[in-house]
């Protein structure tokens, strides 16, 4: 339905339809949500915010259409735009009513001031109007230009604001509804109601009254109604409530420096998200971005020293380990990059000095021989802030299993790989040193082993460590995690209260809290309650953690 049409519906309904001037789309948003029947598109407040001019003519028509077109896009509502005298002659007003009705306007108004105009309550101007039959040009011509058959064409007479007395008001108002004006709005600054309320017992009725009261400021929108007045415009009131505001804001600020002095007095950023929008793009973000294309950030813990893989890394960190060409660290970063998370964060530690990759921030652990790889992700804990990938700084993995974390909804999940079944129930030696066991809330059942193509349905972690009893895992986490804004809290504050009371004893499977591992912390996370989920695996993975993997690394890996 056509805002014109909309318009249209509000006039053949009984009382006053009340419309607010708005300066740009967002008080065009606030005046929706008010619950106000339609928008006046202010010319005086369009000027005074877009450029800080008078309201004479000075904001061209393409400048004044494109406020109005950002204000239709932005609420539901009708939207009536302050044309001035239309931009010109009839010629030109007719090229205002096609690009009003294109942009989604419900209607125009215009005046039969001279151009260029001059705000009509602009005091020491000399006021002159155009003739009678001149402006009654410009309606028919409009009304010949008109292509949507609701639009409406408001036919403003400056009568009374130029002092030229009732009758010639009404005489101007008769000829602009014979002319085929839609409405008629009589402008008035008298300090009260008098005068206007006079004019209106005067008019015939051919076509509905428009009032604009902002001199004579104490009549009601009832009275107004009972005049016979059926669209009321509050026409400036926003942009003068804004200018008070800020301004007040302003000497608050100054006099005190603090940003948070003006607390009691600004919307919440929270209600300024939720009028733009903000709610809405996050859901379209999850639904129709490529995966990844929301903004996370992937912190890599990369501190440690392996003496068994000496002599490999006597001069280097066990990510620069160089795989057919490619360190660990670059094909790390290559897979991310490929699903375009590119905000990569680096906990450094031994031979922290070789690792200069670029586009990397960079977070130094220099207590590596004492702590665990949790200490090392928390040296980068502020870049907790929204949502996070953790990824120990010696795996390598196919981006497929990236792609499929990515798409997790859940605010904590890891990645885990049924291959670990597989090998123990073919009595195979344990892949790797020290495994990450993890006991499921559903575990796989016979038909999932030895299958390449994993379930795609979440699944619940309830233990996880390296200790947990082998007749008890069900598969094995890689050393890949994600965690939401929400997850990511969660752990920030578990970290907190886990380093105050286990300072000085264990902490799960860790002798000292200052050497607990990442999944001492996911184990703390599961008993506090919090639900960690997890994505399944079949392989496409690899952990570079002795001489022998690297060497298995080296055979599998293709160039």
């Amino acid at each position: 339905m056509h805002n014109a049409t909309k318009l249209r519906v509000l006039l053949q309904r009984p009382g006053i339809i009340k419309a607010i001037g708005a300066h740009d789309a967002l008080s065009a948003k606030l005046i929706q949500q008010a619950g106000f029947d339609a928008i006046w598109a202010s010319g005086f407040g369009i000027s005074a915010s877009l450029k800080c001019v008078p309201d004479a003519s000075f904001v061209t028509s393409t400048e004044q259409l494109e406020i109005e077109r950002n204000m239709v896009e932005a609420v539901s509502i009708p939207i009536i735009a302050d044309c001035d005298t239309g931009y010109g002659n009839a010629l030109n007003v007719m090229r205002t009513v096609n690009d009003h009705e294109r942009a989604g306007v419900a209607a125009i108004c215009i005046e039969d001031n001279v151009y260029p105009k001059r705000c009509s309550f602009y005091a020491g101007f000399r006021r002159e109007l155009i003739a009678v039959e001149e402006h009654c040009g410009k309606i028919r011509a409009a009304k010949v230009a008109q292509t949507v058959p609701d639009f409406m064409i408001i036919a403003r007479t400056e009568a009374l604001i130029a002092g030229w007395g009732h009758e010639e008001a009404l005489r101007r108002a008769e000829a602009y509804a014979q002319a085929g004006a839609d409405a008629v709005l009589i402008h008035s600054k008298s300090p009260t109601f008098d005068e206007l309320k006079a004019v209106a017992r005067a008019w015939s009725g051919r076509v509905p009254l428009v009032v604009v009261p902002t001199i004579f400021d104490g009549v009601t929108a009832a009275e107004l109604e009972e005049a016979g007045f059926k669209i009321v415009i509050y026409a400036n009131q926003m942009i003068r409530a804004g200018i008070q505001a800020m301004r007040e804001a302003l000497d608050v600020i100054k006099q005190d420096t603090r940003p948070g002095s003006v607390n009691d007095r600004i919307a919440k950023l929270k209600d300024v998200y939720d009028l733009v929008g903000v709610p809405q793009m996050e859901e379209d973000e999850r639904r129709f971005l490529p995966v990844g294309g929301a903004q996370i950030t992937a912190i890599i813990a990369a501190a440690g020293f392996e003496k068994q893989l000496l002599p490999l890394i006597e001069d280097k960190p066990k990510c620069l380990l160089d795989i057919k060409g490619k360190t660990i660290l670059e094909r790390q970063v290559a897979a991310l990059n490929l699903c375009n998370i590119k905000d990569i964060a680096l906990v450094r530690g031994y031979r922290k000095e070789a690792i200069t990759l670029p586009n990397i921030r960079y977070y130094d652990n220099d207590r590596y021989e004492e702590t665990g790889d949790l200490f090392s992700f928390f040296c980068a804990e502020n870049e907790m802030k929204s949502r996070c990938l953790f990824l120990y700084g010696d795996i390598i993995f196919d981006t497929a299993v990236l792609e499929k974390l990515l798409k997790s909804p859940a605010d904590i999940t890891l990645v885990v790989d049924y291959a670990w079944t597989e090998v123990q129930q073919r009595g195979h030696p344990v892949p790797h040193l020290k495994p990450d066991l993890v006991m499921l809330q559903n575990p796989p059942g016979k038909s999932y082993l030895f299958r390449y193509v994993m379930p795609e349905e979440q699944n619940r972690v309830v233990k996880i460590g390296q200790h947990l009893p082998l007749d008890q895992a069900h598969a094995e986490f890689i050393g890949l995690a994600m965690f939401s804004e929400k997850g990511a809290e969660a752990l920030k504050g578990a970290y907190r209260e886990a380093s105050k009371h286990y300072q000085a004893k264990g902490f799960h499977e860790a002798g000292a809290f200052i050497r607990a591992s990442f999944t001492d912390m996911i184990q703390e996370l599961i008993d506090r309650g919090h639900e960690v989920n997890c994505v399944t695996i079949f392989k496409g993975w690899m952990e570079v953690d002795s001489f022998e993997e690297y060497q298995k690394a080296w055979a599998t890996i293709r160039q």
